[in-house]
């Protein structure tokens, strides 16, 4: 009877494990390799760093590539220096990711996106305690809900494609997205709900084909990292150290 009742708990157990097991392995998606020659590639903080340098790969591998970013000056200079090192033209668009508006409008004249990379960013280091709201704010508004108005603007184009070859959306994170860094609380929390996001996405779009990517890039010699450094927080923290 012992043996019977240990069994049945057993089974009991292994139910939802193996129920677990399945689930994973029909939701996880498979590595896919997207193509972007002739397909429509659209790169946000495109004017600069590694936006910039990322349209310039696209360029020379082909594709269609869009930028977008506030400054329509830089936006410009980029275009430029992508048509001079590849040949290629390539569409700019000013807009601010805080107006869904705006971006919604930007994303309709740019047409159905194949790969979307969400790489716009901002973080201004400071301890918390010292922080003002309003630059916590701007950090989420720009790095989180940013991101969630660039894609709720580009996926009715991405879904309705017509090729319905594999698609993509890359989400920019951090490497202050997977761990807490001094100095970078309110930057840190932005980054860590891009992974909940990009998580709970794919399970939402891998029935159309779209694959979402989420990007931990470590410190990159960009504008904004060099803006960073000559901040007050940083030179005070070099001078404790």
């Amino acid at each position: 009877m012992a043996d019977q009742n240990l069994a049945f708990l057993s089974l009991i157990l292994l139910c939802p494990l193996s129920l677990l097991l399945f689930l994973y392995f029909i939701v996880k998606p498979r590595p896919v390799k997207i193509q972007i020659k002739n397909r429509h590639v659209f790169i946000t903080g495109g004017s600069s760093g590694i936006g910039l340098a990322l349209a310039h790969e696209a360029a020379l591998e082909g594709a269609k590539v869009s930028i977008l970013a506030r400054n329509m000056e830089k936006l410009n200079e980029a275009k430029q220096s992508i048509k001079l090192s590849t040949g290629r033209d390539v569409a700019v668009f000013s807009a601010d990711v805080r107006d869904f508006d705006s971006l919604k409008k930007s994303i309709e004249e740019a047409g159905p996106i194949d790969v979307l990379v969400c790489n716009q960013g901002v973080f201004v280091p400071r301890e918390l305690e010292g922080q003002e709201l309003e630059e916590v704010k701007f950090m989420l508004d720009v790095n989180l809900m940013g991101t969630f108005h660039l894609i709720k603007a580009a996926l009715p184009g991405m879904k309705n494609r017509t090729d319905r070859a594999p698609a993509s959306i890359a989400i920019m994170s951090s490497q202050a997205g997977q761990v807490g860094i001094y100095g970078y609380t309110a930057y840190s929390a932005s980054k860590f709900g891009l992974r909940g996001m990009a998580e709970a996405l794919q399970q939402e779009v891998i029935a159309d084909n779209i694959h979402v990517s989420l990007i931990f890039p470590p410190d990159t010699e960009t504008p904004g990292l060099a803006e960073g450094l000559d901040s007050d927080f940083h030179l005070a923290l070099e001078r404790t150290v």
